[in-house]
């Protein structure tokens, strides 16, 4: 009797995972097969399978929080294959290794020519990046641009400006990476990058329509469970959760899947080109393997070709960009990094053609 009673309840839960359809989120139904040998250093298994992608404009869970944009909608079935992640972010440290390795130089720390940014004033075509700078006052939060800055000398090595540094932050996120600087570190390492729907499945820890990657209350038992904005931004970040500003990683508890911030603390990339109303062309489907669109758009910004970020950053906060929310997307131009940019690789148990 007990026997037959587990079968109904397993039957029932794979019945409401296959008919839950766009703007409902159905139960993950993870893989069963076991890891395919031992695991890379420094990457842990996510089994894969079938789970509700996407972030309901409350934040996709029982935390209602204001949304930056409204592109991660309609919620959709998605199947991926098994595959392995970093359990991490890249750090410093590894990034250095493979600059030492190959002399590879960022393209912050190359000189950007017309060409690549004929919208660009003369005096923004250095070589440099774009660094978060706060305000000393309160101001109207329509505008971005009142709090980032294009600074000369900025790199992954100087991550604020040539006056920083990144001695004794070994174990921290490199950041300043553009997309091709990431690119090049996966294929040194015989990996790729996260494809979106991988980077959200394995967020999800097996959770399914959850606020945040460790469930629906922010601060569970009044812990901290990632490194966000505290205070009034962008102002001033108070650093209640330990940190005003980035943190090393493996700061806060490892999801489900022994995956360490992946909400908050710094962005990072995908493969998939971005695009706003992309996830409507798979509302009708079990979308399997999705890679993304076959060419980039964004709206706001036509002209730019921009990838898909994930995760949320230090500087995300329930009064802007609450894009620590689980399912919710982020976007950058290919060849610009931030300080609070970062990536993690993954490696496939089997080949997965890559975007051009």
């Amino acid at each position: 009797m007990d026997r037959r009673f587990g079968i109904i309840v397993a039957l029932l839960y794979i019945y409401r995972a296959a008919v839950a359809g766009p703007g409902d989120f159905g139960a993950t139904a993870a893989n069963k097969a076991p890891a395919p040998g031992t695991a890379p250093a420094g990457m842990v298994w996510i089994p894969g399978g079938e789970f509700s992608m996407g972030a309901a404009m409350n934040g996709g869970g029982s935390c209602e929080m204001p949304m930056a944009s409204n592109d991660a909608g309609p919620i959709h079935r998605v199947r991926v294959d098994g595959f392995w992640m970093d359990a991490t972010a890249v750090t410093n440290e590894q990034f250095e290794q493979f600059v030492r390795s190959t002399s590879y130089v960022t393209i912050a720390e190359r000189t950007p020519t017309k060409e690549e940014f004929p919208d660009a004033p003369a005096e923004n075509l250095v070589a440099g990046s774009v660094v978060f700078a706060p305000t000393d006052h309160e101001v109207p939060l329509d505008n971005h641009l009142q709090w980032w800055s294009y600074v000369h000398g900025a790199s992954w090595r100087h991550p604020l400006g040539p006056q920083s540094d990144i001695k004794g932050k070994e174990k921290y996120p490199v950041v300043q990476i553009a997309y091709p600087d990431a690119e090049a570190y996966a294929k040194w390492a015989g990996k790729r990058l996260p494809t979106e729907a991988e980077f959200e499945f394995a967020a999800r820890g097996g959770l399914s329509g959850k606020t945040f990657v460790w469930g629906d209350e922010f601060r569970p038992n009044g812990k901290w469970m990632a490194n966000t904005w505290q205070g009034k931004f962008p102002v001033k970040d108070a650093g209640e959760d330990g940190f005003a500003g980035i943190a090393p990683v493996k700061s806060f508890s490892a999801n489900a899947y022994g995956l360490y911030d992946m909400a908050g603390n710094v962005w990072e990339w995908c493969s998939d080109w971005y695009r706003a109303d992309y996830y409507k062309t798979l509302a009708d489907k079990v979308a399997i393997n999705p890679q993304g669109p076959d060419s980039p758009f964004d709206p706001a910004e036509p002209n730019e070709k921009k990838r898909v970020h994930r995760g949320g950053s230090f500087l995300c906060n329930d009064q802007y960009c609450s894009r620590y929310i689980v399912g919710t997307r982020g976007k950058g131009e290919v060849n610009t990094g931030t300080n609070h940019l970062g990536f993690r690789c993954v490696k496939s148990s089997r080949f997965l053609r890559a975007r051009p």
